[in-house]
Parts: structure tokens; sequence; C-alpha cells
């Protein structure tokens, strides 16, 4: 091992390994690739780097000193790049050109995987995966453990980013307006809490879809739901003709209070799953299948003819 150590190109000590070992009989090149990570490291760096060197040559048309009259350009120094691979961290040396007109595309497969590690960090911080199991994770993942503060710079990123979201003005008309509240565990100064986590979503005249909003709140109440209503306003929310929310008691009364010119429609969904908590398990299917054939009916009247004569069948 000394002799391989001497050489500091992993190259040269590819080949001095390979010969000296292939004298008493055959290789096995993965299980010494497997048990020499410092070596793999650096071979990947020096195919990169020869890779970086022969991409320049190939864009200059000349190699390094090289003079000649199909020359498109010079050389002009180095800067420096690190990229986070499956072998560790490399220190890499980008050539560049006077004119700044060289840029390689060698680094576009690791800023996939860059962003795609980006969003791993991101899932984890919305999920409450603490600062230091997401440390131990990107060491495992990529052989590179991200600092705290690190981790902490990106989740800041990540709130500004949410924030400047959820604060957005709201400067077209959505006349179609659906509200939900659904219930989330949540750590609060240590103890473990069930709050609501209140949701608006507009729809605008061509029919798209927009999450306008969502808030925790400690319950779903009318106080909760008419500044949840009168936060939205404040950003712009206009034109409301029509909201579709569930039977909630408090919600109804907040919007009689924010938005009194729209008119309310019970959820058809919160209907069907409120109606099974009056027939016995076994009918449920029956039992939706039944209303869903009701709410096919364009109006009160033809619901109930249609209803009257298939009771009479």
């Amino acid at each position: 091992m000394r002799v391989m150590s001497q050489s500091p190109d992993p190259l040269a000590r590819m080949h001095t390994m390979t010969e000296r070992k292939g004298k008493s009989g055959p290789i096995d090149v993965k299980a010494l690739l497997r048990g020499d990570e410092e070596f793999l490291r650096a071979l990947v760096r020096t195919a990169l780097q020869e890779a970086l060197e022969a991409e320049m040559t190939e864009v200059l048309g000349a190699e390094k000193g090289e003079r000649t009259a199909d020359r498109l350009g010079y050389r002009s120094g180095y800067y420096g790049r690190t990229l986070i691979t499956r072998v560790g961290k490399l220190e890499l040396r980008v050539p560049q050109d006077r004119e700044g007109r060289f840029s390689t595309e060698l680094f576009e497969r690791y800023q996939r995987s860059e962003r795609a590690l980006v969003a791993a960090l991101a899932e984890m911080y919305v999920q409450g995966v603490s600062t230091r199991k997401v440390k131990a994770i990107t060491e495992e993942l990529c052989g590179h453990s991200f600092s705290a503060s690190s981790i902490s710079a990106m989740n800041q990123r990540l709130d500004d980013g949410l924030a400047a979201f959820a604060g957005r003005p709201l400067a077209e008309a959505f006349p179609y307006v659906i509200l939900d509240a659904r219930y989330e565990r949540v750590r609060e100064a240590g103890v473990i809490v069930s709050q609501a986590v209140l949701i608006a979503i507009g729809i605008d005249w061509d029919g798209r879809r927009q999450v306008l909003a969502v808030e925790l709140a400690n319950r779903e109440s009318r106080s909760s739901w008419r500044d949840f209503l009168l936060r939205l306003k404040a950003r712009g929310l206009h034109g409301v003709e029509f909201v579709v929310a569930d039977d909630h008691a408090g919600l109804r009364a907040a919007l009689r209070e924010a938005l009194a010119e729209a008119a309310y429609q019970r959820c058809y969904v919160h209907f069907l799953r409120n109606a099974l908590d009056y027939v016995p398990r076994r009918v449920d299917d029956d039992c939706l299948q039944e209303l869903r054939w009701l709410y096919d009916r364009r109006d009160l009247a033809e619901a109930r003819r249609d209803l009257a004569q298939r009771q009479s069948r």
C-alpha cells in the first residue's frame, strides 16, 4: 500500500494495483474500490476534471498553449466549484475563457440532484423532522452532512417563500370559493396539541383553482373563520358570489359577517358523509348510490318526480 500512496494520480494508482495483484491472480476491482473511499473519490474527481479540460479544448478548438489559426479563444484561469456526489464532496477547478463564453454541461445532472436534495430537505422540514435527523440522513444519502446552520438557512428561505405566498395580493376576482378545515397534530411549546388548519380555495371565471390561504387556528369557530375571511378580504379577495362549505355553525355565522353578499351551499361530500351516520354500515354503498342519483336531478321538482316514479316500480 505504500507504493500506491506515493502516486498522486489515482489512475496511475489503479494501474499499479492491477499490475501488482495481477501477478498472483485475478483482481476484484469492485472490492478494491469499495474498500478505498478516498481513492474512489480521487478517481471520480480526476475523471471530471479531465472532462472539463476536454470540453474547454473542444469549445476553443485548441489545446492549452497550442498555437493554431483555427483557435476560437483563449483560456483565462479557473474558478472553484464544489460538487456533492455519491462518493463525497469533490472540489473541482472549472476552466474559464477570456470572453466568458464557456459554459459546461457537465454539472446539469448534479444540479438536478442538488435540486432533488433540497426538495427532500424541504419535505423533511415540512414533516417536522429534527435538524439532527436531517443532518444524519443527508450524510447517509450523499456522504456529506449539512451543518445545522446550513439546514436552518434552507428552512429560513422556505419560511420566507411560504410567507410571501401566504401574503400575496389577490388581484383577480374569485366568484367561487371553497372553505374547509382539517385537524393536525402540532408541536407547540414542547407539547403536541390538535389544531385546526383552515383552507380557502378560489375558482376564477375560467374554472382555474388556486389555493388562497392555509392558516392554523386553535379551533374551528366563528371567530377563527371570521378573522380568516377578513384577512383574505384585506389581501384583496373580491367578487365572491358562491361559497361551498360544510354545515359548521361557526363557519356559517362568519360567512354572514364577512361575505354576506355570497350565496352559501352545503358541501356535497360533507353531506354524504353526514348522511351515513344515520344508516347501518352494511347499507353505506346503497345509500351513497341513491343520494348521488338524487343529486343528478336538475331541481327539487325533478328530484321528487323521479323519486316517486322510482318508488312506484
